[in-house]
């Protein structure tokens, strides 16, 4: 925060490197915070901190429960409250009402909103008649089909009087700064955390053809094909536009992202005597997929005279067609296991959020002896694949890969060793 930010007595000043104001701005308290996501409390607590005794702050951020142990620097003057996670539930609803009473708050002059992965199932209000359960009817769906984070959080915004910029209107023409940890290629304030606090150009036609192309539009609850069709026709307003007076209120600033989480893993490995690469374009798509592509561009790069690391980052979707327990970053692991088999290196896959999946895994481990191990203990990785198994294989195989939540969420790292660094 401190790199786009600074404190100047009362006030905070946005350094220049922000496109919308390149003169700089001066925020003023008080300071109406509010926000969600798997970083919301550490995010707060450091908020809070910068702001000091001479600007005055308050506000509300939604945490998922499993995160709020990592944060022991939690603000004092900004409410954690918690909802969860991945699928919405009680919590998430009745935390996002008591949210959006925040901004009703006229004596606030400047909202910060304060995002992370994670914040579209912690922040929910659905459109009438749509109801809680309904949500979590078609968050289960997308999930299942494969559907990109993209995808999702069109559809998402488009049955919420919460995202989309919908955070925008109820500022009632103050100016909301979105301070974004992002969790999405490409790193789109519009798509993370589906874009609260910032306009979108989505339509509710796109969102219907989303349900269409994934083949789920028919298994979706009646009310949230009325809301769809209803905002089609033009009965229920579409997102906050990008050319409306409330889009110029948004501030929208990423200040971390899977390439910072590069960057480090990249500068860890140098201090320990790699050779290193970088895959320049993020990984997307589907999972089985994107372990090939992965795999190809480690065979034909890097040196091979000296010990390299190789790194790549992004987030991949898995089509959920068994029902068996693991995880995106556990099952690129798995389906890499085939073709790492015989080879003298070692990859680890795994989401900077210490948690894959509905798995207390944060991904797996795999080498050139996985796929021997695994037959030895009668595991076959083409039936591990088939029943989408991953947690269970490499569970026992030892090869799980266990942080606990890490407080933070920039996509996912696959990290490759080819040979070891000298000792000296």
């Amino acid at each position: 925060m401190e790199s786009v930010l600074t404190r100047r007595g009362d006030r905070l000043e946005l350094t220049s490197n922000v496109r919308s104001h390149p003169e700089g701005l001066a925020l003023r308290g008080p300071i109406g915070v509010v926000g969600a996501g798997k970083a919301a409390a550490g995010m707060a607590g450091a908020f809070d901190g910068l702001c000091g005794t001479d600007i005055a702050v308050s506000g509300l951020v939604i945490a998922p429960s499993s995160q709020l142990d990592v944060h022991s620097d939690r603000s004092r003057r900004i409410a954690v409250v918690t909802g969860e996670h991945p699928i919405p539930g009680p919590l998430s609803e009745a935390s996002s009402a008591r949210l959006l009473a925040s901004l009703e708050n006229r004596r606030i002059a400047t909202f910060v909103c304060l995002l992370s992965g994670g914040a579209s199932s912690l922040l929910v209000s659905p459109i009438p008649p749509m109801t809680l359960a309904d949500k979590q009817t078609v968050t289960r769906l997308l999930l299942a089909s494969g559907a990109s984070i993209d995808e999702i959080n069109c559809v998402r915004k488009h049955l919420s009087n919460v995202k989309g910029g919908r955070l925008l209107s109820r500022a009632e023409g103050r100016t909301v700064v979105s301070l974004i940890l992002s969790d999405v290629v490409r790193d789109d304030p519009a798509t993370i955390g589906s874009g609260p606090a910032v306009p979108d150009s989505t339509t509710y036609e796109q969102a219907m053809d989303v349900l269409r192309s994934r083949a789920v539009l028919e298994e979706c609850p009646a009310a949230v094909r009325e809301v769809l069709e209803r905002g089609r026709r033009g009965d229920i307003p579409e997102t906050v536009r990008p050319q409306s007076i409330e889009a110029g209120l948004a501030i929208p600033i990423v200040i971390g992202s899977n390439a910072v989480a590069c960057a480090g893993a990249a500068a860890a490995a140098r201090r320990l005597g790699y050779a290193v690469e970088v895959r320049p374009e993020p990984l997307e798509g589907d999972t089985t997929e994107c372990a090939q592509a992965w795999f190809r561009d480690l065979m034909r790069s890097g040196p091979r005279d000296r010990p390299w690391c190789w790194i790549a980052g992004g987030e991949t979707t898995v089509r959920v067609r068994g029902n068996g327990k693991g995880g995106r970053n556990q099952e690129f692991a798995l389906a890499l296991s085939r073709m790492a088999a015989g080879l003298n290196f070692a990859v680890l896959s795994a989401g900077t959020d210490g948690l894959d999946g509905p798995t207390e895994a944060a991904g797996a481990f795999v080498n050139g002896s996985t796929e021997r191990r695994a037959t030895r203990l009668g595991l076959h990785v083409e039936e591990y694949l088939r029943n989408n198994d991953s947690f269970r294989f490499f569970e026992q195989l030892g090869d799980l890969f266990i942080t606990g939540p890490t407080g933070t969420n920039v996509m996912d790292l696959k990290i490759a060793l080819i040979g070891a660094p000298s000792a000296d």
